[in-house]
């Protein structure tokens, strides 16, 4: 049986797919040379990111859930953490188990520490970059993460 050839969308999401896998590996080993002097890799960094971002002490489940990642990767990466005195575990008054993640004092440092570093490496990486391209792009790729997830809901 003969497959029908891709739509013209089809096609380009396949590429900006394959390009997006490509980018994530780049972006991952230009992050953790940006901040191994701190002694942080992406994955961490990523991690404190999510609590930071978060805004309030969380699960793990719920920081996963926030960056797309599945519990028990980052669960290893906040225990890692923990161990470094990085982070912290916090009763949750809303579930025994399931203890709340906090930043110490070591890793806020860490974490403005790193986001100093960012500030220049992004800036240089934006350089000639129109910011509305940038925020179409964004998008974009928004789109295609909520379509994802809902897919990903429908599932049994």
């Amino acid at each position: 049986m003969i497959e029908s050839p891709l739509t013209p969308s089809a096609e380009a999401v396949t590429a900006l797919v394959l390009e997006v896998f490509r980018l994530n590996g780049r972006l991952l080993a230009a992050g953790d040379r940006l901040v191994e002097g701190l002694g942080l890799t992406s994955a961490r960094w990523q991690v404190l990111g999510a609590i930071a971002l978060g805004g309030i002490p969380q699960p793990v489940a719920h920081l996963a859930r926030s960056m797309g990642l599945n519990r028990q990767g980052v669960q290893r990466i906040v225990n890692e953490l923990a161990g470094d005195g990085i982070v912290a575990f916090h009763d949750n008054p809303h579930h025994r188990r399931a203890k709340l993640v906090v930043m110490t004092g070591k890793g806020q440092a860490a974490y403005e520490a790193a986001t100093k570093l960012q500030r220049p490496w992004v800036e240089a990486l934006a350089n000639g970059l129109a910011a509305e391209k940038v925020s179409d792009c964004l998008r974009l790729v928004e789109t295609l993460r909520h379509r994802l997830e809902a897919e990903a809901d429908q599932e049994p």
